[in-house]
């Protein structure tokens, strides 16, 4: 790769050098954007991925994952062994693709992105051992987000193919998932699925303990939060032992009359 990486977008230039990557990738100190932008075309790439290893400031990483979205496609990277994380105290430093072959150096011009390359093979194999030194001595990051194949495969064997078709329809059409404002939770997303497709809470909480979205106590206090505000209802289903179950179903006319695609954005408008 001799030549500069002129493009607007950022994901052109990942892709360009995910594409010609001999071996692996070393992203030294990637924006919060660029983080997003590389699971997005990691994800997404059509071919043999190079292994990735990402070396970026712990805050940057962890703002980054609270992401849902970006969290869950990364963890199925690093479940599938093509993406590590660590972590760096050094956030001054520039922005880098570090390859056996080249170095892209990463400039955001405002209304484009640059990849500038140096392909000098003296400054390359420089280049590759002070990073390659600075990721030995790097912490692990420790992703505690569970991947979103293994999410979707049990929500269809633990609930219903209807409810994993529906969460997954619902991911596609938010930008995020933090439940900050900018979107809805997991565990909220998860539940107005549930009452969809009239799930009992035990079910669906239990089911999110144990593939790691959040604690039953979660689940619950968060069923608790909708159903005050009218977006989810609950019935008692009487069982053998014990106290009746709670079947979950969806509260208000706006969220039953909406398609899985629209849910997320009536759910949203409804708590805002």
């Amino acid at each position: 790769m001799t030549s500069n990486l002129l493009d607007s977008k950022l994901d052109d230039i990942l892709s360009r050098v995910l594409s010609n990557a001999d071996g692996e990738v070393i992203a030294v100190n990637p924006s919060a954007g660029a983080i997003e932008s590389l699971v997005r075309v990691a994800t997404d790439f059509d071919g043999d991925l190079p292994s990735v290893r990402l070396l970026a400031e712990e805050r940057t990483l962890k703002d980054v994952m609270d992401d849902f979205i970006v969290a869950s496609n990364a963890a199925d990277l690093i479940d599938a062994d093509v993406l590590t994380l660590r972590t760096t105290a050094d956030g001054g430093q520039n922005s880098l693709l570090v390859t056996e072959d080249s170095v892209v150096a990463l400039v955001d011009a405002g209304s484009q992105v640059g990849g500038l390359t140096a392909d000098d093979d003296g400054f390359v194999d420089a280049a590759y051992d002070t990073y390659d030194t600075q990721w030995d001595e790097a912490d692990e990051f420790h992703l505690r987000t569970p991947p979103i194949t293994r999410v979707r495969e049990t929500l269809a064997d633990e609930i219903s193919a209807d409810a994993e078709a529906d969460f997954t329809t619902i991911l596609d059409s938010l930008e995020t998932a933090r439940g900050d404002g900018d979107g809805l939770d997991e565990v909220t997303i998860s539940l107005l699925v549930a009452a969809k497709n009239e799930a009992l809470l035990y079910d669906i909480s239990k089911w999110g303990e144990d593939v790691g979205i959040a604690s039953k106590a979660t689940f619950s206090r968060t069923k608790t939060k909708l159903e005050d505000m009218g977006l989810i209802d609950t019935e008692k289903v009487p069982i053998d032992v014990g106290r009746p179950r709670l079947r979950l179903k969806l509260g208000d006319d706006r969220l039953r009359d909406a398609e899985s695609d629209e849910l997320a954005s009536a759910a949203t408008s409804l708590l805002a």
